[in-house]
């Protein structure tokens, strides 16, 4: 698996959490939500900027969100 999948994978896990639709965080974090689908499912290789805005719209910090088993080897 690569950085992208394990990205989508932690986005879609947290947002599950918080009981959200793609469309909703999508809109939280002000990014197309056929864009947050691209994210979630591995296919698309974000910027820090986006992976910034969509980190703050799941209400977690970077910490947080990289403190997952899928970033640990």
């Amino acid at each position: 698996m690569d950085i992208k999948e394990k990205v989508g994978q932690r986005i879609r896990e947290l947002r599950r959490q918080l009981e959200l639709s793609q469309e909703a965080l999508a809109n939280k974090a002000e990014v197309d939500r056929t864009y947050m689908t691209d994210v979630e499912n591995g296919r698309r290789n974000i910027s820090i900027e986006i992976l910034e805005k969509i980190i703050a719209a799941l209400e977690v910090s970077f910490a947080e969100f990289f403190d997952a088993k899928s970033f640990k080897k």
